[in-house]
This record gives C-alpha cells, sequence and structure tokens, in this order.
C-alpha cells in the first residue's frame, strides 16, 4: 500500500507548523495536522520545558517514541515533528511505515531571525548568552540525523509557502 502520509521533520523555526497546515489545506481530503510536541504536552500534562525540568529529557524521549508509533499507525495525516525527533532512529523507522519523511531547513541566520519573531517564551534557545551559537551547536550535532532520515530536502529560506507546499506534494505523491 502506498505511503500515504507525511512527517516533516527539522530544526526548530524552519517551518514545519506553517507548512504542514498548509499541506493540510493544500491536499484536502480529509487529511488531518498534528505535532508531535502538541502530543506530548497533552499527554504529559505540562509544557515542554517543564517536562524536562522536572521528569528529564529521558522522559520526554520516551513519550516522544510512545507518540511516534501511534502516529505511524494513522492514515492521511501531515506531522510536524518536534526537532529532535530524529534522536531516536525507531522514531524514524516507525514514521517510515507510512510516511514520506521530509526535511526542511533553512539558514541559521533565518533561523534566528524566525525565533526572534516568536519570543523567548516560546523559543528558550534566544535567551541563551550565544543564541546564534547555541542554533549552530545542535543544527550540527543532528544534521547528519536529519540527513539519514529524509526522503526530500527543502530549503524553506526565502521560499513562498505555496510553492514549498506543491513541491512536497509532487515530489512525494506523485512520485510512488
Amino acid at each position: 500500500m502506498p505511503k500515504d502520509s507525511i512527517a516533516l521533520i527539522g530544526f526548530m523555526a524552519t517551518g514545519k507548523t506553517t507548512i504542514g497546515k498548509a499541506l493540510v489545506e493544500y491536499l484536502g481530503n480529509d487529511y488531518r495536522f498534528i505535532e508531535t510536541d502538541q502530543l506530548i504536552i497533552q499527554i504529559a500534562g505540562k509544557p515542554i520545558p517543564r517536562i524536562f525540568s522536572e521528569d528529564g529529557e529521558d522522559k520526554f524521549r520516551e513519550c516522544e517514541i510512545s507518540v511516534c508509533e501511534n502516529l505511524s499507525k494513522l492514515q492521511r495525516v501531515i506531522i510536524s515533528c518536534g526537532g529532535g525527533v530524529v534522536v531516536n532512529w525507531v522514531n524514524i523507522e516507525n514514521l517510515r511505515k507510512n510516511c514520506h519523511i521530509v526535511l526542511l531547513n533553512a539558514t541559521p541566520e533565518e533561523i534566528f531571525k524566525r525565533l526572534l519573531k516568536n519570543g523567548k517564551e516560546t523559543r528558550p534557545i534566544i535567551d541563551k548568552k550565544d543564541p546564534k551559537g547555541e542554533i549552530m551547536k545542535i543544527l550540527n550535532i543532528r544534521k547528519p540525523y536529519y540527513e539519514k532520515a529524509a526522503e526530500l530536502v527543502i530549503d524553506t529560506t526565502d521560499k513562498k509557502i505555496q510553492n514549498i507546499v506543491r513541491e512536497i506534494a509532487i515530489k512525494t505523491f506523485l512520485k510512488t
């Protein structure tokens, strides 16, 4: 059976939520948009920074694995994955069961610019002493994981949302 879902992976502020919602609108036909981080927040009953501080990263990652496993069983979904979903390869193996894995990239400068728009309440990374350095550090650690997981890579820097959406739809669903 051909894959009928898409999992969007990538660093924060690369456009996963924005593109995911636009993809659902573009594809129609009963597609649903789901964010792994929002499901984790619902399950834990607290925001992600509190999960990390009170329960630790291991507990967060355990929950993330469970969420990805459950999402892999759904049909016709567009999933915006948390930026670190690739850290545990089992997440990618689960998502690949029914999803095309699409990596959204942006330049570190663009990521920083987008994060500043959102504010430090939503993105604690910009409240660090050297936010640009922190972005680069995490990007460098995750880059090989992102690249290994991706079936399709799209740079979202300076591209219109509708063009990105069209490119993803054509290169994922029309190629299978």
